[in-house]
């Protein structure tokens, strides 16, 4: 089958998030044809190029989501009216209180709107952001049903609709018409309290991001050459790359599938802390209804995890259609330090990810200071890169405190001083590889406050060591009981499950050949690869045949779309009707007319003429997000 595999700052770019999971279900599903449409994020990583791509991929169109030039459409006044409609009833849909999509909404006030990293009571979705919400953020987050959902969901295909028949909607989301919608809006009688509180300059920072968010309307993408001739669209992640998959739905009746290893929506709340609470809160809302949108229009959506899934249904996704498929991660590179056992120094303790905020690396170092009175000689190794400035600065930050907490220690009065805390990198002489920095020590650990699907303990699972994490994110759900689990930002905590693993080697031992088995088990690219391979061929079988296949005759083919139909090369002499229906059974006087034979779409090539194609590196990546505290027991799967 052919699919159209849709990103959004990811695959097939270098530095895309995402790129090593599309690249492993590309070329896992070699059987199948692939063409990525592509949402780049930035000029950098447009200038950085692409990765190299297998021969499975037949088409790569891209389009730049951080800049875009105005389309030098001029409407007329039937055009303009038909914008005013549409586009003021999507503001009015995102401006409107509506109505949450169930009981029980996540926010502990109805007041400002705020995001404050950190547990919350409750702690399910909404304690995950530590959201304290009003209005738009916890109405988005609620889902919304009913006669808003349709309001929104019927605007955004009017404005689809206008943007195809007219060429292009940039200038006129650009326009003051829009900007004076989207005021109407807030002032209107029952829009959110936030928004009536919106200033002209809140507005036009709200105007120009709704217009960036919007661009894939503007995208040539839609007709029977491009995601219309698809047979299934698969979006990567949900918000702006799963907006071409909900309009090539809609357009050409295209099955959606969406991929969701972080929940887009709660990427922004987590993103949005130091914008205006006007703006907070208008686009809050916004993303809310796609997010509900795109769930509501998905044929199937498929969560990384449960802690996902949760989110997803309460931003009012259907529980049939929810799918939960692991991440897929390469095992084989920690095959050597997994299969050695007893290995690595037992008196060290390790943390691998990106050093920021939410990692609490400051709850870990005071956890160290209670663990190095009880066992003097434990050492702590971190590994990491500083993530961005915020990152660099917390990096600087910890590495104050790791000198004030542990003064440089010497054996005697003529030796140097050594710190028991190091802070390194991966590539240095001492970490060559990810797969020497967990081999260093015997015990991994994992301190965050905000996690998603925590990777670095899939990769110590993988080398079959022992773990102790903070519940925070899908940490249980990931280690099943293989690994120690204590609540977040509680170092004391924290320092007695690291004492008892350190004290107890027949215990690491065992936990760590636990955490391996069910590694193995879950969370390889096979099983990953297998499952989306049943799932797109379910989702083929069960959607409506859009396609008219005849003989030579012109009359209609049974089973005329055979499964080898679409491995490339020709196999049949089928004969296409792309019109949706033969013109005799419409009433057309005279013979019938016959179609073409399909044709493969290669416009475009799949590596492109400029730049080299460098090197796919390997980084780790760490996502975020925390819940309500547990403590988990051991034993094997």
């Amino acid at each position: 089958m052919r699919i159209g595999l849709l990103t959004e700052g990811g695959y097939p770019y270098v530095s895309g998030d995402a790129r090593l999971w599309c690249d492993r279900l590309v070329r896992g599903l070699e059987q199948h044809e692939f063409d990525i449409y592509a949402l780049s994020r930035s000029e950098q990583q447009e200038d950085e190029g692409w990765i190299q791509l297998p021969p499975q991929v037949s088409r790569v169109r891209t389009a730049p989501l951080w800049t875009a030039e105005d389309d030098g459409v001029g409407h007329g006044r039937r055009a303009r009216r038909r914008f005013a409609e549409a586009y003021g009833e999507l503001v009015a849909a995102v401006c409107s209180v509506g109505e949450p999509g169930g009981p029980g909404e996540p926010g502990a006030s109805r007041g400002a709107v705020g995001t404050a990293v950190g547990p919350a009571a409750g702690g399910d979705v909404g304690g995950d952001v530590g959201v304290a919400v009003g209005g738009g953020l916890g109405r988005g987050l609620g889902g919304v049903v009913g006669p808003e959902a349709d309001r929104f969901g019927n605007a955004l295909y009017a404005l689809a609709e206008l943007a195809r028949d007219e060429g292009g909607l940039v200038g006129a989301l650009r326009s003051e018409a829009a900007v004076r919608a989207l005021e109407r809006a807030c002032r209107a009688r029952g829009a959110l309290r936030e928004a009536r509180a919106a200033r002209v300059p809140d507005l036009l920072d709200v105007a120009a991001q709704l217009e960036r968010a919007l661009r894939p309307l503007s995208l040539d993408w839609y007709e029977d050459d491009g995601l219309g001739s698809v047979d299934l669209c698969h979006a990567a992640a949900g918000g702006a790359a799963a907006l071409p998959g909900l309009l090539a739905r809609h357009l050409a009746g295209v099955p959606l599938l969406v991929t969701e290893y972080g929940v887009q929506l709660r990427a922004h709340y987590l993103a949005s802390g130091g914008e205006p609470a006007p703006v907070r809160a208008l686009l809050a809302a916004f993303h809310g209804r796609l997010a509900t949108e795109v769930y509501r229009q998905a044929t199937c959506i498929t969560p990384g995890n449960t802690h996902a899934r949760r989110w997803q249904e309460r931003c009012g996704a259907d529980r049939a259609k929810l799918r939960t498929v692991y991440p897929g991660m390469e095992a084989s590179r920690f095959a050597e330090v997994g299969e050695s056992a007893g290995c690595g120094d037992p008196d060290t303790l390790v943390w691998v990810g990106r050093i920021e905020p939410a990692k609490d690396l400051i709850s870990l170092l005071h956890a160290f200071a209670e663990i190095r009175r009880q066992a003097p000689k434990t050492r702590l190794r971190i590994v990491g890169a500083a993530a961005g400035a915020e990152g660099a600065a917390y990096l600087g930050h910890c590495r104050a405190l790791a000198a004030q907490l542990f003064p440089d220690e010497a054996e005697c009065a003529h030796a140097v001083g050594d710190n028991p805390v190091s802070f390194e990198e991966i590539g240095g002489p001492e970490v060559p590889d990810l797969a020497e920095a967990y081999a260093a020590g015997a015990v991994v650990v994992l301190s965050s406050v905000v996690e998603g699907f925590p990777i670095s303990l899939v990769e110590a699972m993988f080398c079959g060591r022992a773990t102790v994490s903070t519940d925070v994110g899908a940490v249980v759900e990931v280690i099943g009981g293989t690994g120690l689990v204590v609540p977040p930002r509680n170092p004391r905590a924290l320092a007695e499950a690291c004492v008892t693993l350190l004290r107890d080697p027949e215990r690491r031992e065992r936990l760590g050949a636990a955490a391996r088995a069910r590694a193995l088990e879950l969370f390889t690219v096979e099983q990953n690869v297998a499952a989306f391979h049943g799932i797109y061929l379910e989702i083929v079988s069960h959607s409506p045949v859009r396609r008219v296949f005849v003989d030579d005759t012109g009359e209609p083919l049974p089973f005329g779309v055979p499964a080898e139909a679409h491995v490339p090369g020709r196999w049949t002499e089928v004969r296409l009707l792309s019109g949706g229906r033969p013109r005799w059974a419409e009433g057309t006087a005279g013979a019938p007319v016959r179609g073409t034979t399909p044709v493969r779409a290669t416009s475009l090539p799949a590596v492109p003429s400029a730049g080299p194609v460098p090197a796919m590196p390997a980084v780790p990546a760490v996502s975020s997000g925390p819940q309500e505290p547990v403590v988990a027991g051991e034993g094997a799967r």
